[in-house]
């Protein structure tokens, strides 16, 4: 075991130091990343939507007016003597950047006139115990507390509710940033749950580890976020989900704090891990985990493939992962979503592609590399696959992380993008997607493009996430509302889950009954009652 001396990723060991940078106000990521939208593509919304293609003028954050501040100055200072006076504030803009997440609808709020809902106050504490302090004084103080760690929530979990309290404040965990312990005998580390995505890679690449988890949200997104909402990365296929990666939690909430995990598994009951994997900080606040690590793969291998129609693809996906072949990342899109895809990037890869794309990266030594590589790919051409090679896979790789970019680029021009995800059997899949599609269509009418793929695949079922493209109607919340509680509808009665790596935050909470049944929500509720007797964390999530 090796003892790091809690290797921080804002005090580098070596080289100069990652800060963790905060999203835009209004949208999604940096501002470098954000680009015009190209005059083909303008053109494009213009003739099928309608629209002019000119960007909206965009507000600076300092004309924004938030609802005023509720805690009293005695709650202020009683937050201080906790965590120290430079860290408890009422400033506007540290308000403004917490005040929800990264939704659609998060994004419409933000940009329309009137005031703005924000947390009264940001606390940040800069450990567990002072994290356990700050909840013991919000419970005795009538203060709600929403868990903030990178901001990307697209369901309402950030949604900053007072839920009958006289305030409520965001408590940001970007100070719990240390790697404390790494075992690489038995491959796992211990992180700060306010650690980023790219932060806890940098300080895992010290010692020849990563974790593998690269979600959409990754640059941004926390340790803590990842397990709180069950976060699935990208490379799931071959690593896992987050949960599956967890060994240990470290818990506060307002009864106490928990530890819990032992060792790899064990038959000491139920599994308490699972109440706070995906519990999104309405149970307890998790400040630590420790997660099974790999080292670094040696080599990547990359390897893209096109499918007559979905049904090939998909039933080509589900024989390579029964068989027990499985890539590292393994995705499908299908017709709609390649031929946007393809539309956007040029022909990539210089083939002339139809029908349905499939992406495949293997890692790990050569030789695992080749040999796993050539086995899926006998099982995918004979599926009905055909090879294109490489060049499709890395251009996907390159621009993994950008979508959401483009989705703000389409909302400055008057085009809704939204996205929503769901999971279900094999057996069951094409239904889903039937189903789910057509309630789209019919709730924002056309023209409406509706895109899917699979992302994550297990033996028996996948995901699929779905990408909705369509004119913004006149109260373009509103519209959107109908079409969410349409496509929710559709995925209950068709048997998928209401979420498969989104969570359930403010926006499924609908759905949350439908999901575990009414004893379950008592089970919920009970649990809660045992952790948070007031009811203070992060009110009108989760739990119905």
């Amino acid at each position: 075991m090796v003892d790091t001396q809690a290797a921080s990723a804002s005090t580098a060991n070596s080289g100069e130091p990652q800060i963790r940078p905060s999203m835009v106000w209004d949208a999604w990521g940096s501002p470098a990343g954000h680009k015009p939208l190209s005059e083909q593509i303008r053109g494009l919304l213009t003739q099928v939507f309608g629209v002019s293609g000119e960007p909206a003028t965009r507000r600076d954050e300092g004309d924004v007016a938030l609802r005023a501040s509720a805690l009293t100055p005695e709650q202020h200072t009683g937050l201080v003597a906790v965590v120290g006076t430079e860290h408890v504030s009422v400033d506007h803009r540290d308000r403004l950047l917490r005040a929800g997440g990264k939704s659609t609808p998060d994004l419409l709020r933000r940009r329309a006139d009137g005031e703005q809902n924000a947390p009264d106050a940001v606390v940040f504490p800069a450990d567990h115990d002072q994290v356990l302090a700050v909840l013991k004084y919000c419970a005795a103080n009538a203060i709600a507390v929403v868990p903030f760690g990178g901001g990307t929530s697209v369901v309402g979990g950030l949604d900053p509710a007072r839920g009958g309290f006289g305030a409520v404040l965001a408590l940001d965990l970007r100070r719990l940033d240390t790697l404390t312990d790494v075992d690489p005998i038995s491959g796992t580390a211990t992180l700060g749950a306010g650690l980023s995505g790219p932060q806890a890679e940098e300080l895992l690449a010290r010692h020849g580890l990563s974790l593998g988890h690269f979600p959409q949200s990754f640059e941004y997104a926390t340790i803590g976020g990842f397990a709180a909402t069950r976060s699935s990365g990208q490379a799931s296929a071959g690593y896992g989900r987050f949960d599956d990666m967890i060994q240990r939690f470290k818990v506060a909430t307002p009864a106490g704090d928990l530890d819990l995990g032992r060792a790899p598994a064990s038959a000491a009951g139920p599994d308490l891990r699972e109440l706070f994997s995906g519990s999104e900080g309405a149970l307890g606040i998790i400040t630590e985990v420790t997660l099974r690590v790999h080292p670094i793969p040696e080599t990547i291998g990359y390897q893209a493939w096109s499918f007559p129609d979905f049904t090939t693809g998909a039933n080509a996906l589900r024989t390579v992962i029964q068989a027990g072949a499985a890539p590292t990342v393994m995705r499908l899109s299908d017709e709609a979503e390649t031929g946007l895809n393809l539309a956007r990037a040029g022909d990539i890869g210089g083939a002339a592609v139809g029908g349905c794309l499939a992406v495949t990266t293997f890692e790990g030594t050569a030789a695992h590399v080749t040999a796993r590589s050539a086995e899926a790919a006998a099982l995918l051409a004979a599926a009905g696959g055909t090879a294109l090679g490489e060049g499709p896979a890395k251009e996907w790789e390159h621009g993994r992380f950008a979508a959401p970019y483009l989705r703000d680029a389409l909302l400055d021009v008057g085009v809704l993008c939204e996205t929503l995800e769901t999971a279900t059997t094999w057996s069951n899949l094409a239904n889903l997607k039937e189903r789910v599609t057509a309630a789209l269509v019919d709730a924002l009418g056309q023209p409406a493009l509706v895109m899917c793929h699979i992302s994550h695949t297990y033996p028996t079922g996948a995901s699929l996430y779905f990408t909705i493209v369509a004119k913004q109607a006149e109260d373009p919340i509103a519209g959107w509302a109908v079409a969410k509680k349409a496509a929710g509808d559709a995925i209950v009665a068709a048997g998928g889950t209401i979420t498969h790596h989104h969570a359930i935050g403010a926006d499924h909470r609908p759905w949350m009954t439908d999901e575990v049944g009414d004893l379950g929500v008592q089970v919920l509720r009970a649990v809660k009652n045992a952790v948070d007797p007031t009811g203070i964390l992060n009110p009108g999530k989760l739990i119905p």
